[in-house]
Protein backbone atom coordinates (compact mmCIF):
# COMPACT_ATOMS: atom_id res chain seq x y z
CA UNK A 1 0.00 0.00 0.00
CA UNK A 2 1.36 3.29 -0.80
CA UNK A 3 0.90 6.64 0.24
CA UNK A 4 -0.02 9.61 -1.67
CA UNK A 5 2.20 12.43 -1.15
CA UNK A 6 1.92 15.77 -3.37
CA UNK A 7 3.71 15.93 -6.20
CA UNK A 8 5.33 19.04 -5.01
CA UNK A 9 6.02 20.29 -1.59
CA UNK A 10 5.31 24.64 -0.90
CA UNK A 11 7.86 27.02 -2.03
CA UNK A 12 7.63 28.62 1.53
CA UNK A 13 6.04 27.48 4.63
CA UNK A 14 3.35 29.62 6.43
CA UNK A 15 5.15 31.80 9.08
CA UNK A 16 5.03 30.25 12.90
CA UNK A 17 2.13 32.59 14.71
CA UNK A 18 4.27 35.03 17.27
CA UNK A 19 3.37 35.20 20.87
CA UNK A 20 1.31 37.64 22.56
CA UNK A 21 3.49 40.68 22.92
CA UNK A 22 4.31 42.05 26.28
CA UNK A 23 3.11 44.55 27.92
CA UNK A 24 4.52 47.87 29.21
CA UNK A 25 4.51 46.48 33.11
CA UNK A 26 6.10 43.12 32.07
CA UNK A 27 3.48 40.66 31.91
CA UNK A 28 2.17 38.52 28.71
CA UNK A 29 -1.44 39.38 28.96
CA UNK A 30 -3.26 42.56 28.30
CA UNK A 31 -5.99 41.75 31.14
CA UNK A 32 -2.78 42.24 33.49
CA UNK A 33 -2.23 38.22 34.53
CA UNK A 34 1.88 37.72 35.03
CA UNK A 35 3.37 34.58 33.40
CA UNK A 36 2.92 31.66 35.77
CA UNK A 37 6.30 30.65 37.20
CA UNK A 38 7.55 27.35 38.42
CA UNK A 39 8.24 28.70 41.91
CA UNK A 40 4.23 30.86 41.80
CA UNK A 41 2.59 27.91 43.80
CA UNK A 42 5.02 28.53 46.78
CA UNK A 43 5.85 32.38 46.52
CA UNK A 44 4.73 34.25 49.20
CA UNK A 45 2.29 36.51 47.92
CA UNK A 46 -0.23 37.70 50.34
CA UNK A 47 -3.28 36.23 48.30
CA UNK A 48 -2.71 32.73 48.71
CA UNK A 49 -4.95 30.29 49.86
CA UNK A 50 -3.23 28.53 52.68
CA UNK A 51 -5.81 25.83 52.02
CA UNK A 52 -4.85 24.95 48.36
CA UNK A 53 -1.43 25.32 49.05
CA UNK A 54 -1.53 22.32 51.56
CA UNK A 55 -3.65 20.16 49.88
CA UNK A 56 -0.91 20.33 46.49
CA UNK A 57 1.32 19.33 48.82
CA UNK A 58 -0.12 16.65 50.36
CA UNK A 59 -0.81 15.04 47.18
CA UNK A 60 3.17 15.51 46.16
CA UNK A 61 4.34 14.07 49.92
CA UNK A 62 2.19 11.26 49.57
CA UNK A 63 3.86 10.74 46.17
CA UNK A 64 6.73 10.26 47.29
CA UNK A 65 6.07 8.26 50.74
CA UNK A 66 4.42 5.59 48.51
CA UNK A 67 7.75 5.87 45.79
CA UNK A 68 5.89 7.45 43.10
CA UNK A 69 7.85 10.59 43.30
CA UNK A 70 11.68 10.64 43.97
CA UNK A 71 12.40 12.46 47.40
CA UNK A 72 14.88 14.97 46.15
CA UNK A 73 11.75 16.65 43.92
CA UNK A 74 10.79 17.90 47.21
CA UNK A 75 14.09 19.10 48.74
CA UNK A 76 13.44 22.97 47.74
CA UNK A 77 10.18 22.49 49.20
CA UNK A 78 11.44 21.52 52.94
CA UNK A 79 13.43 22.62 55.76
CA UNK A 80 16.80 20.88 56.53
CA UNK A 81 15.01 19.38 59.49
CA UNK A 82 11.99 18.63 57.64
CA UNK A 83 13.88 16.61 54.44
CA UNK A 84 15.35 14.61 57.29
CA UNK A 85 12.06 13.28 58.68
CA UNK A 86 10.90 13.08 55.38
CA UNK A 87 14.17 10.38 54.13
CA UNK A 88 13.61 9.16 57.26
CA UNK A 89 10.10 7.45 56.58
CA UNK A 90 10.71 7.12 53.01
CA UNK A 91 13.78 4.52 54.27
CA UNK A 92 11.70 2.82 57.00
CA UNK A 93 8.52 2.65 53.92
CA UNK A 94 6.17 4.38 56.32
CA UNK A 95 3.38 4.26 53.41
CA UNK A 96 4.33 0.71 51.73
CA UNK A 97 1.80 -0.28 48.85
CA UNK A 98 0.20 -4.16 49.32
CA UNK A 99 0.41 -4.38 45.77
CA UNK A 100 1.84 -3.15 42.42
CA UNK A 101 -2.34 -2.24 41.90
CA UNK A 102 -2.67 -0.44 45.28
CA UNK A 103 -2.97 3.32 44.24
CA UNK A 104 -3.04 5.71 47.04
CA UNK A 105 -6.46 7.57 47.41
CA UNK A 106 -6.20 10.78 49.46
CA UNK A 107 -8.75 11.55 51.81
CA UNK A 108 -9.75 15.25 52.64
CA UNK A 109 -7.18 17.46 53.66
CA UNK A 110 -7.84 19.19 57.27
CA UNK A 111 -5.24 22.15 57.52
CA UNK A 112 -5.31 25.25 60.24
CA UNK A 113 -3.28 28.36 60.84
CA UNK A 114 -2.12 28.68 64.00
CA UNK A 115 0.09 31.68 62.58
CA UNK A 116 -0.33 33.87 59.50
CA UNK A 117 3.01 32.06 58.42
CA UNK A 118 2.15 28.71 59.71
CA UNK A 119 -0.27 26.07 58.33
CA UNK A 120 -0.86 22.60 60.00
CA UNK A 121 -2.46 19.61 57.79
CA UNK A 122 -3.35 16.08 58.05
CA UNK A 123 -4.34 13.73 55.25
CA UNK A 124 -5.86 10.20 55.67
CA UNK A 125 -3.97 7.81 52.70
CA UNK A 126 -5.63 4.93 51.81
CA UNK A 127 -3.78 2.11 50.09
CA UNK A 128 -5.77 -1.25 49.27
CA UNK A 129 -6.83 -2.50 53.26
CA UNK A 130 -4.95 -0.64 54.89
CA UNK A 131 -4.96 3.26 55.98
CA UNK A 132 -2.60 5.82 56.99
CA UNK A 133 -2.35 9.03 58.46
CA UNK A 134 0.54 11.59 57.38
CA UNK A 135 0.61 14.96 59.01
CA UNK A 136 2.93 17.75 57.80
CA UNK A 137 3.51 21.61 59.01
CA UNK A 138 4.12 24.44 56.32
CA UNK A 139 6.04 27.70 57.33
CA UNK A 140 7.09 30.65 55.46
CA UNK A 141 10.82 31.21 55.49
CA UNK A 142 13.48 33.42 54.21
CA UNK A 143 13.60 36.94 52.42
CA UNK A 144 11.16 35.65 50.08
CA UNK A 145 8.58 34.38 52.22
CA UNK A 146 8.73 30.92 50.55
CA UNK A 147 6.98 28.30 51.52
CA UNK A 148 8.58 25.16 53.29
CA UNK A 149 7.68 22.14 54.95
CA UNK A 150 9.17 22.12 58.64
CA UNK A 151 8.02 18.80 59.80
CA UNK A 152 6.28 15.57 58.91
CA UNK A 153 5.07 12.21 60.56
CA UNK A 154 3.03 9.23 58.85
CA UNK A 155 1.37 6.35 60.75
Amino acid sequence: MTAHLPARLPARLPARPHRRPRTVDGGCDPAGRRPRHPRAACAGDPGHDPRALASRFAHQLVEVLTGARPSGQLMRHTSLDGYGQLASLVRIGALRRGGAADRPRLGPVHDRSPSPDAVEACVRVDLGRRHHMVAFRLEQRGPAGQWQCTAVEAR
